[in-house]
């Protein structure tokens, strides 16, 4: 089969590689989009490097390639002889990761045990971890890690699930820190009233789209970023636009929230910036949610300016959640069922497609830096 590897730093290659091997409790894929996540960027330009030998230590591209690849959804061709419920033919959406249930480990693991399978202690993922990723004609994978998608919901709708199902476990994580502030004001505390949220990418407008739509928050959400088209974006899914680049965000946020600061902040974006400039922003014990930082580093001094005002300092990474009876993600039918309802739209971010394995390196080497580019997605179906 044709894929697109990864075979050093900015240098990828499409290319034949041995067809995926299908094993009993696999499905067989035909992959029908792909969406481009930041990662997948940070990963080609050498920002990170998540494929580790067994005692930690990254191993280079030029040694094991990669194929690159986490949001994805296609048709299946062919179904291991223990798979039960699924057929040749469904169309599905794929959670990337592999946790115990993925594995047929039995006990579960502390975390996997606990709703949180993306941080399983066998845990592994395909197009990150070195298991070969989507950018290609086919991929094999657990059947129990496939999800059905409905029947009239566009393929490329399916891949972008994934993005999803990360900010409904990030904001799950929020929840459950319990910080000073909170969406129910229970528990003796105050309710969040103002938040901000820095990025306007697909990661900030699928959170601002969470809030609206799923918390049912009707509180201010301040939506910051320098892309005017992501910010007309953002104004019509229900935020309050900033441009960080054209007006102070610190005086803006101050004066939207009558001086009072936002209770919740979410870092979309990987900017170090937005941590100094933090204390201008927040109130005295809000809530940070860490998501876009992590791979380029983060210096930890960033902190330094908010340390003393005590904020509740959550981190989110991955797509975690418990399972279903047949052993599939919680978290990803949530998702499924949000973008399906239209309570969460994921097809008006999508500003570049790509018809060809052949034409996906444009995405990663000149598309994404384009002023209308919010979400690039390989369609091969």
């Amino acid at each position: 089969m044709k894929a697109a590897v990864l075979e050093d730093v900015a240098q990828m290659t499409v290319r034949g590689v041995p067809d995926p091997e299908v094993r009993p409790r696999d499905a067989l894929i035909r992959v029908g989009a792909v969406g481009v996540c930041g990662t997948d960027l940070h990963l080609f330009q050498g920002h990170g490097n998540y494929n580790f030998d067994p005692q930690g230590r990254p191993i280079p591209l030029t040694v094991q390639p990669q194929i690159l690849g986490h949001e994805f959804s296609g048709e299946i061709l062919e179904a291991g002889r223990e798979v039960k419920d699924l057929k040749p033919g469904d169309r599905v959406l794929c959670d990337q990761g592999l946790n115990c249930v993925s594995q047929g480990r039995s006990p579960l693991c502390p975390y996997c045990a606990s709703g949180d399978s993306h941080q399983c202690q066998y845990y592994r993922e395909h197009g990150i971890t070195g298991l070969p990723g989507a950018l290609a004609e086919y991929i094999a994978i657990p059947a129990v890690n496939c999800v059905k998608l409905p029947e009239d919901m566009p393929t490329e709708q399916g891949a972008l699930v994934e993005p999803l199902a990360c900010v409904t476990h990030s904001s799950d994580r929020v929840d459950r820190a319990r910080g000073r502030y909170t969406f129910d004001g229970a528990g003796g505390t105050e309710r969040i009233r103002n938040v901000l949220i820095c990025g306007a990418g697909p990661a900030g407008l699928l959170f601002l789209q969470y809030l609206r739509n799923v918390k049912r928050f009707d509180g201010l959400i301040v939506v910051s970023d320098i892309r005017e088209k992501n910010l007309k974006l953002a104004e019509r899914l229900g935020g309050t636009p900033v441009n960080a680049a054209r007006a102070d965000l610190a005086e803006a946020v101050r004066e939207l929230t009558s001086g009072e600061r936002v209770h919740y902040l979410i870092e979309a974006c990987g900017n170090p910036a937005v941590y100094r400039q933090a204390p201008s922003l927040i109130r005295k014990q809000a809530t940070i949610l860490i998501y876009g930082a992590g791979h380029k580093g983060l210096d930890i001094s960033v902190l330094d300016p908010i340390f003393f005002m005590e904020p509740t300092l959550v981190a989110g990474i991955g797509a975690s959640g418990g399972f279903d009876s047949d052993g599939r993600s919680l978290t990803y039918r949530r998702a499924l069922e949000w973008v399906y309802s239209k309570k969460v739209q994921v097809l008006p971010f999508i500003t570049h497609l790509y018809s060809a394995l052949e034409d996906i390196h444009n995405a990663f080497e000149r598309d994404f830096q384009r002023e209308d580019y919010i979400k690039g997605v390989l369609s091969l179906h």
